[in-house]
């Protein structure tokens, strides 16, 4: 049996050139603006010409380009590495807003001809924004390339226990850098405005889950740590505490930062250059006494054989959800945008 593993990903510009048109695609998109398509594609160019200068500047600090394809590949490499013989496994990278995008993914995937699809997001925690938007895109694609087999989705796996020990593993060298030093370990995730979140997106709960989940993983008594939003853009309000506002904290407590980017599993522009230079710097004017940045958890072999785990759950058990450690259980109470496992045949 031929198994089709879509990884979905938001995808980048590969030069300096394509900036202004991967934001294009970023705010047409229902899920980011929704407005009627009349007025959110204009919308969308006007905001994209807007922001491309700053945004081209933010990429030409990471050598013009956009590092998420070759990282996604990756992960996708390993990931049928880890799968073995057992399986007949291809992984193909679907990104939402810039090459290989949905339509030309379904269609690579059509040529493989397989017998099911299983799509994995590599958003660990669920939101409307990230992973019900390539979800909903993916079907629409598969619909027109005339792709038939039988396809499942694991909508989210905030404490799935590789991810975890992987960001455990990581975040604690981060640590073991600030020695002695009085510590606050901030955790921070991609924000989104608050209105998205009343509407029912559970990202915010699943992400306080991530980080109790690997706070406990790291076993240190009496860690002092924190959950911080970074990333804000325009005028709405936006979920929080911002991780500005947590760094000039840690800056008047005296405390060392030890940061890591929850809601990454790959290198981006918001790691590369907003954590590692622009949050660096505000931590030093700050007076914070020292600032180590984890990275993400790519490719480490505990992040990799748990995305293999989730992958076996669903092929030995169709139809069973899969959502946060592989249970059934459902997002909590008011998150009823929560998505679950489903079968497509």
């Amino acid at each position: 049996m031929k198994i089709a593993i879509i990884l979905f990903n938001l995808g980048g510009p590969d030069s300096l050139e394509a900036v202004q048109p991967f934001l294009r695609n970023l705010f047409s998109d229902p899920a980011i603006i929704g407005l009627p398509s009349l007025l959110r594609k204009p919308l969308a160019r006007f905001i994209a010409s807007r922001r491309a200068p700053t945004a081209r500047a933010i990429y030409a600090q990471i050598g013009g380009s956009s590092p998420i394809l070759g990282q996604s590949e990756s992960q996708a490499r390993a990931l049928e590495d880890a799968l073995g013989p057992e399986h007949d496994c291809r992984a193909f990278v679907c990104m939402r807003y810039w090459h290989p995008m949905t339509e030309a993914a379904a269609q690579s995937v059509k040529r493989f001809a397989p017998d099911r699809i299983l799509l994995l997001p590599l958003y660990p925690q669920m939101s409307t924004t990230t992973t019900e938007s390539s979800v909903r895109s993916w079907h629409e694609a598969a619909t027109r390339a005339k792709l038939k087999a039988p396809t499942q989705t694991v909508c989210c796996y905030p404490v799935e226990q590789g991810f975890i020990q992987a960001s455990a593993d990581l975040l604690r060298d981060s640590i073991a850098a600030i020695g002695d030093r009085p510590l606050r370990v901030l955790f921070s995730a991609h924000g989104l405005p608050e209105k998205i979140i009343k509407s029912g997106d559970p990202y915010a709960w699943q992400i306080e889950r991530s980080a109790a989940a690997i706070a406990e993983r790291l076993a240190i008594p009496n860690l002092d740590w924190a959950v911080c939003y970074q990333s804000r853009v325009g005028p709405l309000k936006w979920i929080g505490p911002s991780t500005i506002d947590e760094i000039a904290r840690a800056g008047r407590d005296g405390k060392a930062i030890a940061l890591y980017p929850l809601a990454f599993v790959s290198e981006h522009s918001e790691t590369l250059v907003e954590l590692d230079i622009e949050y660096r710097h505000l931590a030093k004017k700050s007076g914070v006494p020292l600032y180590e940045r984890a990275p993400a958890v790519g490719t480490h072999p505990a992040f990799i054989g748990g995305l293999a785990n989730l992958v076996r759950r669903v092929l030995a058990a169709p139809g069973v959800a899969v959502q946060n450690d592989g249970s059934v259980e459902r997002c909590a109470a008011g998150h009823t945008r929560c998505l679950r496992v489903e079968v497509r045949s």
